[in-house]
């Protein structure tokens, strides 16, 4: 197989360091990814870029639940693009939407000025559009390097047939990445099935904290109550493994 471009989603600078140790390509650095993404610290920026060697692409999202916001979270994004590109992020990753699902093509357009010469992403908000080749030709003509997206459907494996289609209707105009859903043992057939030449997926591993054991009756994590001496963190050795599925 042709060496495919390896994107792990990271939820903290660890997961970062994690990635690239394993062989990453490249990272996008986000918070909160149980609810998708949101934008990370800037002193995680900092420190991914002062740590890492591959590209860093960071978040943009001020909040969980839809992607049409108010004039303040506009106004945030904006500062918190500024911010992450004079910390030296290689791109930003963000997607604002109309009330009606359609791309917000002045506000994005806003963003994507902001990140000047550098990687423009718009991530999954383009999976909740009502219309994919659309809402793709507006993203080209306002310049992104690239689309993430699961096909319009819960994952990958699930929307392949339509990615597929958009990567041959983009014709090298705008960079297509799969992500969504993909794990380890369907990879290499979400490859051959979409004809990217880049993907982008987790790779978690459990990693153990014992400073909560003394009190175990106390619980910090809402409504789920989580394990609290337990936390997810990228598995050096599961993105060595992607990486070697996908060509050295």
């Amino acid at each position: 197989m042709k060496k495919v471009l390896l994107e792990i989603c990271c939820g903290s600078i660890d997961d970062a360091i994690e990635a690239e140790r394993g062989g990453a390509d490249r990272v996008e650095l986000c918070s909160a990814l149980f609810l998708g993404g949101l934008t990370p610290s800037i002193g995680t920026i900092q420190e991914a870029k002062r740590r890492l060697k591959i590209p860093v692409m960071a978040m943009v999202r001020p909040r969980g639940g839809g992607f049409c916001y108010t004039e303040a979270e506009m106004a945030t994004m904006e500062r918190d693009t500024e911010a992450a590109i004079a910390q030296g992020a290689d791109g930003m990753v963000f997607g604002i939407l109309l009330a009606d699902g359609k791309i917000d093509v002045r506000r994005c357009t806003r963003l994507r000025k902001l990140v000047g010469e550098r990687q423009a992403v718009f991530h999954r908000a383009f999976d909740v559009t009502p219309n994919a080749f659309a809402a793709m030709e507006q993203l080209i003509e306002m310049g992104m390097t690239r689309v993430l997206t699961s096909g319009q459907k819960d994952s990958v494996p699930e929307g392949a047939d339509l990615i597929r289609q958009l990567w041959e209707r983009a014709a090298g105009r705008i960079e297509i990445l799969p992500g969504g859903g993909i794990r380890p043992y369907h990879l290499k057939q979400v490859v051959e099935q979409t004809g990217c030449g880049q993907v982008h997926l987790t790779a978690w591993g459990t990693a153990t904290d014992a400073s909560t054991h003394a009190n175990p009756g106390v619980t910090f994590g809402g409504a789920l109550y989580p394990p609290e001496d337990r936390y997810q963190v990228t598995d050096a050795a599961l993105v060595r493994r992607l990486r070697g599925m996908l060509g050295e």
